[in-house]
């Protein structure tokens, strides 16, 4: 069979993958004003005399720059999903219901076989990421398209339907491309992340620093005007850099969070059209709402960060407060909400008339 692709799936990719090549200039751009704005302003008082410079990039230089840094990411960022929750590709020796149960699902909608991979974990969830055999993680099919990725809390709690349902919604992600998209999404994210976090450390660094005397000086004028100068220019570049950074980092964060609810629904939709049961799907995603309160925080902690928007179901519907966990109060959620996503597909297995002992309204 063949997947009828989702048109509006479809659309929100492109304007996404827009949205993912452009942020990036717009991101250096914007530091470029900042820098022939504030930056010469700073400069001038700081040398005590006119600049007539400016700062430039070229176009090209910085294209190049932009496309080599997603090409990267789409290489290497299936690895660090992977790595970041512990996740191990595994054989089929290993895990032979599981391969079996991929390869067919895989035969019956003329995909490639995705590798296997598992998250040693009590907390029942599942993602996909794209990319090939990953090198030092290598799988069966050195041909892989994805990995598809469980956790061993998921294997024991669901029954075989259950289970099969889950696949199917993760190759589907792998199937329509948007675990390709997913995959680089994060790039800016963390960049900016990272910048962020760098110049909150100097912040803090240089007022500890203050704090414990090191401002002090017994030189002259000169050289108490130096330090003056020194401080108030790393302290300048520093809020600049968090400001800018954190607001590229809101803005490529709520792209990717909106772009990542839509395709749970046309994953749900193509998860039943493979397994040919709504239900199944329906009551594994039940049983992942209702199991996850009851889960450690700790479990959650450890699965949590970065990735959370490619599971199957998402870590928000907890009814636990934990602040170390990402804040999801200045965004929208990851997922739909579970509920909806459960009665639509109720709603698809009646439409179809296909039974289910799991379906309770």
């Amino acid at each position: 069979m063949s997947l009828h692709p989702d048109r509006t799936l479809r659309r929100r990719m492109i304007a996404a993958l827009g949205l993912i090549v452009l942020l990036p200039f717009v991101f250096v751009y914007t530091f470029l004003f900042l820098a022939n704005t504030l930056g010469i302003a700073l400069l001038e008082w700081a040398t005590e005399r006119p600049y007539h410079g400016e700062f430039y990039v070229d176009p090209i230089v910085l294209t190049v720059v932009v496309l080599a840094g997603l090409a990267l990411q789409y290489r290497y960022g299936p690895r660090t999903a992977l790595g970041s929750v512990g996740a191990r590709v595994v054989s089929s020796d290993e895990y032979p219901d599981l391969h079996a149960t991929l390869t067919r699902l895989a035969a019956q909608v003329d995909a490639s076989k995705p590798d296997l991979a598992v998250v040693s974990s009590e907390v029942p969830n599942a993602f996909a990421v794209a990319g090939g055999s990953i090198r030092g993680l290598r799988g069966d099919d050195p041909g892989a398209t994805g990995t598809v990725v469980v956790t061993t809390g998921l294997i024991e709690r669901l029954e075989d339907d259950e289970l099969e349902a889950v696949l199917a919604h993760e190759l589907a992600h792998v199937k329509n491309r948007d675990a390709n998209l997913m995959t680089v999404a994060w790039l800016l994210p963390t960049i900016t992340y990272y910048l962020a976090i760098a110049a909150f450390y100097v912040l803090y660094g240089l007022y500890r620093l203050l704090g414990a005397g090191g401002g002090s000086s017994r030189s002259g004028n000169s050289d108490g005007r130096g330090l003056a100068v020194a401080i108030v220019v790393i302290v300048v570049c520093a809020v600049v850099t968090l400001a800018v950074s954190a607001m590229f980092w809101a803005a490529s964060v709520l792209l990717y969070r909106v772009l990542s609810r839509h395709r749970e629904y046309a994953a749900d939709r193509a998860a039943a059209a493979i397994t040919g049961s709504p239900a199944a799907l329906a009551s594994a995603l039940e049983t992942l709402d209702e199991t996850m309160p009851e889960l450690p925080d700790r479990d959650l902690r450890k699965l949590d960060g970065g990735t959370e928007a490619l599971y199957v179901a998402p870590l928000e519907a907890r009814a636990f407060g934990s602040k170390e966990l990402v804040s999801t109060d200045i965004f929208p959620d990851t997922h739909p909400p579970t509920e909806d996503r459960i009665d639509r597909l109720r709603e698809l297995a009646r439409e179809t008339d296909v039974p289910s002992e799991v379906a309770r309204g």
